[in-house]
């Protein structure tokens, strides 16, 4: 922070690399637990009762979620500066939160590790407000106390900057968002007894996020990078901007009822859902004839190709996984055989990998030679070992997704299609799924070797541009 980079237009954007730093450590932990529960699902007792299924799970999904947050936030901290023409309001409240949040993230992610559940829900006075217990929200009370608190000082930090600065289409948009992201996350305090009122509301966080104001800011992310790297005037992609975002929200909160069918929900959503989440795909294409229109019309050769890779293959992705594999299996009549099996996880890991995995590395891939003080891009050689980790993440991602919708089928055949009587018990139909599972593993290893290939590239130096680089790039 002390220390100028003339890489930067505004000194406080350094604070997003402690955030971007964070978020790579954290990945890394997920990737290794989903490789531990790919392997408890054919070797059972591996790790056990070390690490049972259930806690790796947990610390899979957690870890997820938490790592993309601490991306966003790094990118809001990184873009909003540059967009408000103007220093962060607050480096100091920054450097604070981040603090805040990772010792908070690391104390539930050992909780879970360390204590059994139900006495983790007693240590943290759970029966005070009860919140925990439900999937992808199964942090204490106290944590998504902690959680609220961050986003509120984020969320001043960030919006005290934008209202004493410049405002344009990609701030807004991103401040939007953000905000989406936070008033949201209150649903997760609402932990109602009935059940299927529970869980009408659970959907309010976890689609209405990754579905909803997500889309805003991965939107967003997306449009900087590509008025930073291709040079087309900022009037064009704002253009495109609003109509993407206008498809995202308008399908992603009807389709919200595709989550509805069978939880005792009125059966007009067995419509509602059907139709707008059928029409969900339409803002990820938008997005890919979005990407390769700036590129085709693109004023400038700019010198990281990885980033350009990343840009270009979060659309394509995001549009396969989100789209192609939401479709597959989104209309009620359909959903009615496939719900809940392995298709489900299949459109699951492409569709989280496309939209927001590859958008987080899209802007780090983007940032990080600036925050290093290594100009527009890294050396050829760090760039060479980035695009490795490019296409061994996104192959081996789509070899995971291909083998779960493989999986899923087969479990379909086996488990939903045949009469009561002949229909296969799930244990009998796990077993005749193995051989996937263990290809699933496989395809595994090969992401983590792409993701430490990512990380291997940052220890390469790199060329620089010239102090007046970063300028230039606007």
């Amino acid at each position: 922070m002390t220390t100028p980079n003339p890489h930067l237009k505004f000194a406080s954007q350094a604070v997003a690399k402690p955030y971007f730093v964070f978020a790579l450590i954290l990945f890394v932990g997920q990737v290794l637990f989903g490789l531990i529960m790919g392997l408890q699902y054919v070797v059972g007792d591996f790790l056990f009762p070390l690490i049972p299924f259930n806690v790796a799970r947990m610390v899979h999904t957690n870890l997820l979620i938490v790592w993309l947050l601490f991306g966003f936030m790094g990118a809001a901290y990184y873009l909003i500066p540059e967009e408000a023409e103007r220093e962060l309001h607050s480096p100091r409240l920054a450097l604070v939160l981040f603090w805040v949040f990772a010792i908070a993230g690391v104390l539930t992610i050992l909780g879970y590790l360390l204590v059994p559940y139900a006495g983790l829900a007693a240590l943290t006075h759970n029966d005070v407000l009860p919140t925990m217990g439900r999937e992808f929200l199964e942090q204490p009370t106290i944590t998504k106390a902690g959680i609220v608190v961050v986003a509120l000082g984020f969320l001043y930090n960030i919006g005290m900057t934008l209202l004493k600065g410049r405002k344009t289409a990609v701030s807004m948009v991103m401040m939007t968002g953000l905000i989406g992201l936070a008033v949201l996350f209150l649903f997760s305090f609402y932990n109602p007894e009935n059940l299927a009122r529970d869980k009408y509301y659970w959907w309010w966080v976890v689609h209405l996020w990754v579905e909803g104001v997500w889309e805003l800011i991965m939107g967003s992310i997306l449009a900087f990078v590509l008025i930073k790297i291709t040079g087309v005037d900022r009037e064009v992609v704002e253009k495109w901007l609003y109509v993407i975002i206008g498809m995202a929200l308008i399908t992603g909160i009807i389709g919200t009822g595709h989550h509805y069918f069978w939880i005792g929900a009125p059966g007009v959503w067995l419509w509602l859902g059907s139709i707008f989440s059928a029409l969900e795909p339409l803002p990820f294409l938008a997005m890919v004839l979005f990407a390769w229109n700036m590129v085709g019309k693109r004023r400038r050769q700019h010198p990281n190709r990885a980033a350009s890779y990343w840009a270009i293959g979060t659309t394509v992705t995001a549009f396969l996984g989100a789209g192609v594999w939401g479709f597959i299996h989104t209309l009620a009549p359909v959903n009615y055989y496939t719900h809940g099996t392995q298709l489900t996880a299949a459109h699951g890991h492409l569709a989280f990998y496309g939209a927001y995995v590859m958008i987080v590395l899209t802007i780090i891939s983007y940032a990080m030679p600036r925050l290093r003080g290594l100009g527009e891009a890294p050396g050829a050689a760090a760039q060479r070992m980035e695009l490795w980790a490019f296409w061994l993440m996104t192959i081996s991602m789509l070899a995971i997704t291909l083998l779960l919708t493989a999986a899923g089928m087969v479990q379909v055949w086996l488990q939903r299609l045949p009469a009561d009587a002949a229909a296969m018990s799930f244990m009998n139909t796990m077993e005749q799924l193995s051989v996937f599972f263990w290809l699933r593993l496989g395809a595994g290893v090969f992401f983590l070797i792409g993701l430490v290939c990512y990380l291997l590239s940052f220890r390469q130096r790199g060329h620089s541009t010239g102090p007046h680089a970063a300028a230039h790039s606007a």
